[in-house]
């Protein structure tokens, strides 16, 4: 298929490398098109200056931007010039409100729009591991499974356009909480004397035990906070989860100070720290 995938940063980059190596004719388009070069050098493929040359021609736009405003101003530009019946699969992690209108508009122009965002951060995008959680029309499920099948670890229909993006929230929203617990036992352990090390090993293995603890204890113990996933990209998500909870009528009290205290990170510096950086708020107050 030809394909224009717009967004080639940390995740992104790697994803459309995964579907040029698929076969499938990949143009690519960034908004810094220094970036858009550099991919399409590193995977003997081509990229715009212009989104609506990308796309001409396209059987879909793939896209894993930033914000609800790039999604918005991505596909407003796009819908123009892109052909008849196209896929539009998003990524990006957006307001469940926002698909529902994009995936709307579409359908009036004839366009097949699913929101799609991943979970597996920059690890999964690399190794063509993620799990990915897709609201929009059932019928065409089949066609999106088959196309992002070479960065796929596991994918699943939720329902309608929307639920992709609830279902994110409810990721960002239990890793949240699960990243702040792991802090916290790592930080406890260090105040009372244990050692870390054998704590980790006394623990991941029972009950307790979670990816987060088997990868992030080791390296919050050193005090390394370079993996990937930044704490100012899991501050808007979890705004959006706040955000849809306060339409819904869901309580998420541990959210809402978990986002508080990544906002504490920020003040530190750490914007683009990764989510595991609750540590460091913790042992900074250690300290004082």
């Amino acid at each position: 298929m030809k394909l224009c995938f717009a967004g080639l940063g940390i995740m992104g980059g790697p994803m459309a490398g995964h579907l040029v190596k698929a076969g499938h004719d990949v143009v690519g388009f960034n908004r810094t098109h220094a970036k858009a070069q550099e991919w399409a050098c590193d995977y003997g493929t081509t990229a715009e200056s212009r989104l609506e040359d990308a796309i001409a021609d396209a059987d879909a736009l793939i896209m894993c931007v930033g914000r609800d405003e790039d999604v918005r101003d991505t596909v407003t530009a796009a819908l123009p010039a892109l052909k008849r019946g196209a896929l539009i699969i998003d990524h990006t992690t957006i307001s469940a409100k926002l698909t529902r209108e994009l995936a709307s508009i579409c359908h009036e122009k004839d366009f097949s729009f699913y929101d799609a965002p991943v979970s597996g951060g920059q690890a999964g995008a690399v190794n063509g591991q993620l799990s990915i959680m897709v609201g929009g029309e059932a019928g065409r499920f089949g066609e999106v499974v088959d196309l992002v099948k070479p960065y796929t670890k596991s994918i699943t229909h939720l329902g309608a356009a929307g639920a992709g993006q609830m279902t994110k929230m409810a990721n960002q929203i239990a890793i949240a909480g699960v990243v702040q617990g792991v802090a916290e036992a790592l930080h406890f352990s260090k105040c009372a004397g244990l050692d870390p090390d054998l704590v980790l090993q006394a623990i991941s293995a029972g009950a307790a035990g979670s990816w987060q603890m088997s990868n992030r204890w080791p390296t919050m113990n050193d005090g390394k906070y370079d993996f990937g996933f930044a704490v100012d990209w899991m501050r808007k998500d979890l705004g959006i989860a706040l955000d849809e909870a306060r339409s819904n009528g869901a309580h998420l009290a541990l959210a809402a100070l978990v986002d508080q205290f990544y906002s504490e990170v920020q003040a530190m510096g750490g914007a683009r720290w990764d989510t595991s950086s609750l540590h460091a708020r913790l042992e900074a107050r250690r300290e004082k």
